[in-house]
């Protein structure tokens, strides 16, 4: 189990956008690990892990990237409570992956880091 208390402080002492950008790094690997079958529990774990950077980024952000960002983190859970059959689904399994990858794409955007 991971120690998020060190993991939210270690988070925290970056500003708002790069914060972001560590959420859609996480949201890249997702997509990345999603393609190899041993790395269903290492991807679960990002999946928490950015359920996490949301609850700890969110309040910090302006109201609409906010109302983004909770909407990323409800489709995260979904996926959590879901995880067994997903995984076991490669169709399921690939459109995860290319969510995650927009999802990625749409939190740089909203960190404001690429531009």
């Amino acid at each position: 189990m991971k120690d998020y208390a060190s993991i939210q402080q270690r988070y925290m002492r970056d500003d708002l956008p790069v914060r972001l950008g560590g959420l859609a790094a996480n949201l890249r690997r997702v997509k990345s690990a999603a393609s190899h079958d041993e790395n269903q529990v290492a991807v679960e774990g990002l999946l928490d892990e950015s359920k996490h950077f949301i609850e700890w980024t969110a309040a910090e952000a302006e109201i609409d990237k906010a109302a983004e960002l909770v909407e990323l983190q409800v489709q995260l859970a979904r996926w959590q409570y879901n995880w067994h059959d997903i995984w076991s689904d490669p169709v399921r399994r690939r459109d995860v992956a290319e969510q995650s990858g927009r999802w990625s794409d749409r939190v740089l955007e909203l960190s404001g880091l690429m531009g």
